[in-house]
């Protein structure tokens, strides 16, 4: 693969002069064509061999567009806090929004490259991370992000050179550390896992661009016509009205019509004695779990789904009693912002994350794809299908991270959701409660109904099952709640 990148390419400093302002004005033309449409968003990856060129190159982008509108994100060895949370979390952190160009040094492929250069993961573990990494860049480009990947090469002898021509000059002799001449020890290692690498990650969507690092002008004018040709095909498809044709498979709905949902026992028995009872106990033990050394190397992330008035902000209020207060966070999830429809849909769940030994309570969450976009219209078809595998690659990244993931549904009768309508229309300090949306959602159950049983049939999986809960009588529903939560972190915990 590197072949090409080892001809020696040249550029003349005259032919350079020629092409350089040209070039320059027609990238500046397509920054702001972007910026002014906001139509995508552009992430460039820099990756290659030290001494190839690559920060002299980023330089050179700023220095050749506006830089305001460029953000550039150097990544070095995870801080504490990014240890604490998955993988790909400091990266979804840096994703530009709509408009504007992100620059990532040193990003998601330079860990995996690294590690197993230097043995210090095995190659099936290599190859589980690039899967997963194509997924997630199968994922961005479908949620409007252009991905340019550029890998800079030098030959073994080159890097060796360009390193002593480095240390030489007083200018630039800090630019060499111990760890650049390491890196040429292992040059050869590092190329085959490289080799590996890209063309394992060289896809339709995202395709690797190999650039010669031997000449500033050449590797300088490579990049420039690489980055304005793909802005501005981009462009010019957005204004033509092209959008990337998506399909996706029908979902078929049962023959008899019975489903996870119709067939629950919705008014399941509980007195109030028994529930206070139940109810001091398990507050008791979910006290007990969370203050425990061992949950303060994990972390807990509740998801609470369910009809309207179905109880989940009193289940949450039963949970949050028995909590310290600086230990946890209720998240409600309304419609996203401009900040968060200008990125990918999971950003901003991305975002709020708990730390270790830390609760994030989720009231309503990134399901609402799923069911409130899928029943509203607000996604396509094919938006939502591919949701479902989105979002399990993400709870899988959460729970490999030693997170707790615990997921409810809570499901009411359609006579006691009117009951509980009419009683928030009458009690002055429940009238906040009730909107006409929440009408409107009743009318709309039967689409929804269907939705929720894709949800979960779908999406229940053995990292992050989905519990039914049963919630005409609250009382019956706040303790199961309780109970299987505990129960979840007692065996995650000794697991």
């Amino acid at each position: 693969m590197f072949e090409s990148a080892e001809l020696g390419h040249r550029l003349s400093k005259e032919d350079y002069a020629a092409i350089e302002p040209t070039l320059r004005t027609e990238l500046l033309e397509a920054q702001f064509d972007l910026l002014e449409n906001k139509d995508f968003s552009v992430v460039i990856l820099i990756n290659g061999i030290d001494g190839a060129g690559r920060g002299e190159t980023v330089n050179l982008l700023n220095e050749w567009m506006d830089p305001r509108h460029i953000e550039v994100h150097a990544f070095d060895q995870p801080t504490d806090e990014e240890r604490e949370q998955p993988f790909l979390w400091r990266f979804w952190r840096a994703l530009p929004p709509r408009g504007k160009i992100g620059i990532l040094f040193g990003n998601w492929y330079s860990e995996p490259i690294g590690d197993r250069a230097f043995g210090r993961i095995k190659k099936a573990h290599l190859d589980q991370r690039l899967s997963e990494l194509n997924r997630f860049e199968a994922m961005l480009s479908a949620e409007g992000v252009m991905l340019v990947k550029f890998w800079f090469h030098l030959s073994r002898p080159a890097q060796k050179k360009r390193l002593k021509a480095l240390e030489a000059n007083p200018d630039t002799r800090w630019r060499v550390g111990e760890a650049d001449w390491q890196f040429y020890e292992e040059y050869d290692r590092y190329r085959e896992v490289a080799e590996h690498v890209l063309r394992r990650t060289s896809t339709g969507i995202a395709p690797w661009v190999i650039v010669d690092g031997t000449d500033p002008q050449y590797r300088a004018v490579h990049v420039g016509r690489t980055l304005l040709e793909r802005l501005q095909r981009r462009i010019e498809f957005v204004r033509k009205g092209f959008r990337p044709r998506q399909t996706a498979a029908p979902l078929v709905v049962a023959p008899d019509e019975r489903n996870l949902l119709n067939a629950l026992v919705l008014n399941q028995p509980m007195d109030k004695k028994e529930y206070d009872k139940q109810l001091e106990k398990l507050q008791g033990r979910l006290a007990l779990a969370l203050r425990s050394d061992a949950f303060a190397r994990r972390s807990l992330v509740m998801v609470f789904e369910g009809m309207d008035a179905a109880g989940k902000g009193g289940a949450i209020r039963r949970i949050t009693e028995a909590l310290d207060t600086r230990k946890y966070r209720v998240v409600p999830i309304a419609a996203p912002s401009d900040e968060e429809q200008a990125r990918p849909y999971l950003w901003r769940f991305w975002r709020r994350l708990p730390r270790r030994g830390k609760v994030t309570i989720f009231d309503r969450s990134w399901y609402g794809r799923v069911l409130v976009e899928r029943v509203e219209g607000f996604c396509s078809e094919a938006d939502w299908m591919r949701a479902y595998t989105e979002i399990n690659d993400f709870e899988d990244q959460l729970v490999s991270a030693g997170a707790i993931v615990v997921k409810l549904w809570l499901s009411v009768s359609d006579d006691e959701q009117l009951l509980r309508f009419k009683a928030r229309e009458t009690e002055s300090f429940k009238r906040y409660k009730i909107t006409p949306d929440d009408w409107r959602n009743r009318e709309k159950w039967p689409l929804y109904e269907p939705a929720v049983c894709d949800m979960i049939d779908r999406t229940s999986t053995e990292n992050a099952s989905w519990t039914l809960v049963e919630a005409d009588n609250k009382y019956y529903a706040r303790v199961k709640i309780l109970r299987i939560l505990v129960d979840k972190i007692d065996a995650a915990l000794k697991a």
